[in-house]
């Protein structure tokens, strides 16, 4: 009996597995519209065998843009463009996922292949929005502080984006609060300069990103998860970190949040942060005891042992998995062979199953 290929319940939605593609940019979008490239990267990895896949980070607005390449949800058409990606994915057993994000002052940026570097208005580039006027790194522009008529603004177009997936056929929405993107931005007090109510301390630097997932789980329908992924710390003394973490993941639950997916980290540039194997596990499994909601592992989990040890020994209820699925689209169908389980093959490829 393997926990990493056992279903998960969450609300009304059953995941067959726990095996979950992380959100990750592909910079390939056009004025925020998914391209063939979308719809063959993503599918791809749900006839891999995972559970759930998850798209990258989509902007709910133009200026929430990291890049030019990024995907949107800020119109109609762009929901209307995703539905057969989701129908595709949906129609090989998989769930479909979205998470919805602002980049703040990391925003208008190169594409990564490009240098990935701030792009000035001469460049195609935008002005940017953080809590405080102060640049992400030297050579970036100077953002613009958020009004409290701007706050307002930016939570309808979570709102409005929320709906939006719904129309577009996810069945997963995750919030975007981490990697120094606009919401991790209010909680990292590295970052975090206001004098008002929205600054200063845990309760008023909570306060705006609480504000955004309350919006996101009212619009989201009452039978569908919904998740935040977090980074559990920013990795410098003074900046965010896992007591305030779980204290988030505690009032992210009460309003309604099913799963914490366990990040860290990019809220200032050069944070000494310890990469290796499976390095932000102990977030979820804090995280996950404490705070008594679902969490996800995600960072360096590679091996189909590892994964298996992290969910069967209750340290997160699934893990997620980048680089290694853009290694290896069928990496679940391959960890499935390693633990002896039983796969789901799609048919057309049934004749390499054994």
């Amino acid at each position: 009996m393997s926990m990493l290929f056992s279903p998960l319940n969450l609300r009304d939605l059953t995941i067959r597995n726990r095996i979950f593609v992380s959100p990750m940019c592909q910079y390939s979008s056009r004025e925020g519209l998914p391209i063939d490239w979308h719809l063959v990267h993503l599918g791809s990895r749900a006839v891999g065998g995972a559970g759930l896949v998850m798209l990258e980070a989509t902007a709910v607005s133009p200026e929430g843009r990291i890049s030019p390449g990024d995907s949107g949800l800020w119109n109609d058409a762009q929901a209307e463009a995703f539905l057969p990606i989701t129908r595709f994915i949906r129609e090989h057993g998989v769930t479909a996922g979205i998470q919805l994000a602002h980049a703040g002052r990391k925003g208008s940026c190169n594409l990564p292949w490009l240098d990935g570097g701030p792009l000035g208005a001469d460049e195609g580039g935008w002005q940017t929005l953080a809590p405080t006027a102060t640049p992400f790194d030297s050579g970036h522009q100077e953002p613009c502080a958020l009004t409290p008529d701007d706050l307002d603004r930016v939570e309808a177009q979570f709102r409005a984006a929320a709906q939006r997936a719904i129309a577009a056929g996810f069945q997963v929405v995750e919030l975007h609060m981490a990697h120094g993107y606009l919401l991790h931005e209010f909680l990292s007090p590295l970052v975090n300069q206001r004098q008002d109510h929205f600054g200063g301390s845990l309760e008023n630097r909570l306060r705006f990103p609480l504000q955004v997932a309350r919006a996101i789980r009212e619009e989201w329908p009452a039978e569908l998860p919904f998740f935040v992924r977090i980074s559990a710390t920013d990795w410098l003394a003074g900046g965010w970190d896992a007591d305030q973490s779980v204290t988030l993941a505690r009032a992210l639950k009460n309003i309604g949040a099913d799963l914490i997916d366990c990040s860290s980290g990019f809220a200032v540039p050069r944070e000494p942060i310890p990469f290796g194997p499976g390095f932000q596990v102990p977030f979820a499994a804090r995280i996950r005891a404490e705070a008594g909601i679902a969490t996800g592992a995600v960072g360096l989990i590679t091996d189909p042992a590892q994964a298996e040890q992290i969910v069967a020994t209750g340290q997160a209820d699934a893990v997620l998995l980048g680089r290694q699925m853009l290694r290896d689209p069928y990496w679940p169908l391959h960890a499935a062979k390693a633990l002896q389980v039983e796969a789901v093959w799609p048919r057309q490829y049934l004749r390499a199953a054994r």
